[in-house]
């Protein structure tokens, strides 16, 4: 019963069901140690931290750049492998039906800008979201994917076709074409990158180079894309997650969020934090995003912005 209902979810969604195709054994892979140096440099060189783009201040003489991000994913998460079950799909839903308005409610009350970065599937699963979002005027819509694919596991027309089907529903159904990218799962396929430089993204916010603003390379090559990057430890997926092996316990979470801020203020950089509206938007999780913004606010000299006001930002100081 599972895989027919594999097969009519990717003939309803036009995309690829690889758990019910024949499965192959995987390849034998070649260790490290019996590469080629010329291997080691191509697979290195492939996708590579350029220069660092952060400015010598941030707009307004601002010491640190706030960039709050939330990965609008739901029923994604469960549906992207193909078998999905209830459970998962209710626990999903709850990100549409209750974690995102309280996550807006939050961000409006503190007047506070963020980046929502939506699987499209999950936006056509839950249209409403997209006029909660627009509401305040101050928030961004972005590309996360089709149907939150594993896209390092994708031929690249398959790859591609699903980012421009990606791209095509956001701007129907937000009314804003959307100029930033960050990859389902934060990973790349050997194609990704090739193909968000072809489909003209401002920005991409899923390698973890660094802490600052960076521009991505491409085979040595610099691309023009400005790189916002993330981490772990700044995503509350793994460390919120109770069925998670990294789980911690909320307040504990906030002190890292704490600390880490608190570095980038002294450090004169960038703060980015990415979190998921049913994992942050429940009631004992979003206590601890309120007080982490009221932590920031009690700081001040802060620039809070979307990410792409502050791709943007860093573009025009670096003369690209």
């Amino acid at each position: 019963m599972i895989r027919y209902s594999c097969k009519l979810l990717a003939a309803a969604l036009g995309v690829l069901c690889t758990s019910c195709a024949p499965q192959e054994s995987p390849p034998a892979v070649t260790p490290g140690w019996q590469w080629s140096l010329d291997s080691v440099f191509k697979t290195v060189n492939a996708v590579r931290a350029g220069r660092d783009l952060n400015p010598p201040r941030w707009p307004n003489g601002a010491r640190v750049a706030v960039l709050l991000s939330f990965d609008v994913d739901n029923e994604t998460i469960a549906l992207r492998f193909g078998e999905p079950t209830i459970g998962a799909l209710s626990q999903g839903e709850y990100g549409a039906r209750v974690g995102l308005r309280r996550v807006v409610e939050l961000l409006d009350r503190y007047q506070i800008p963020a980046t929502f970065f939506i699987p499209a599937v999950s936006l056509m699963l839950n249209p409403h979201m997209a006029d909660l979002i627009k509401r305040s005027g101050r928030h961004e819509f972005a590309v996360h994917g089709w149907i939150h694919e594993l896209n390092s596991t994708l031929p690249a027309d398959v790859e591609r076709r699903l980012l421009v089907q990606a791209i095509d529903t956001l701007t129907k159904l937000t009314g804003q074409r959307p100029v930033g990218y960050r990859a389902p799962s934060w990973n790349f396929s050997p194609n990704t990158l090739g193909i968000i430089r072809e489909l003209g993204f401002l920005y991409e916010s899923s390698m973890m180079a660094d802490d600052r603003p960076y521009e991505l390379l491409h085979n040595g090559e610099p691309t023009g894309i400005v790189e916002l990057p993330v981490e772990w430890i700044l995503d509350d997926a793994p460390l919120l997650n109770p069925q998670g092996d990294r789980y911690s316990p909320p307040r504990e979470v906030l002190q890292v969020y704490i600390d880490e801020f608190d570095r980038a203020y002294e450090e004169g950089t960038m703060f980015l934090l990415t979190m998921h509206p049913h994992y942050i938007g429940h009631r004992s999780r979003i206590v601890i995003l309120e007080e982490l913004i009221r932590h920031i606010r009690s700081k001040g000299n802060v620039w809070w912005a979307t990410h792409r006001q502050a791709a943007e930002y860093v573009k025009q100081v670096a003369g690209m």
